[in-house]
């Protein structure tokens, strides 16, 4: 029997969940809101895979998966001239919005405190660590 599927965390839901050609493009590709999420982490924040898997509560080698799914997705809607559609998942969004995942961080914590637990692995889904408690 095959193991459940993970939710994986994000912390920000894309500005723009569409993107097309002028020209209307040669059909869509989907990306899924943890690839849009691998990509900002990875390729704009300049994260290593080990903590981006920290971030989305996911092991490193499941980062690796889904960062290649999206980076293929990238390429095929650049190459192809195929408009992009970024939605669904099996994600989680961060109770933070944003705010836990700052454009400068130096630890591997999530809410800017060194080892804490409480936002690197959560009791239950959406548990994550509040700075103000």
């Amino acid at each position: 029997m095959a193991r459940p599927r993970k939710c994986r965390r994000i912390c920000q839901l894309p500005r723009t969940t569409r993107f097309s050609p002028q020209d209307g493009g040669y059909g869509e590709i989907t990306m899924s809101l943890d690839e849009f999420e691998s990509i900002r982490l990875i390729d704009l924040m300049h994260l290593q895979q080990e903590e981006c898997a920290l971030r989305m509560n996911v092991a490193r080698t499941t980062v690796q998966a889904i960062y290649l799914s999206a980076r293929t997705k990238l390429a095929q809607v650049l190459v192809e001239g195929k408009s992009l559609r970024i939605e669904g998942g099996d994600v989680s969004l961060c109770e933070r919005r944003g705010g836990c995942c700052p454009d400068v961080c130096n630890t591997h914590c999530p809410c800017g405190q060194n080892d804490c637990a409480a936002c690197i692995k959560p009791k239950k889904e959406g548990d994550f660590h509040d700075q103000d408690g």
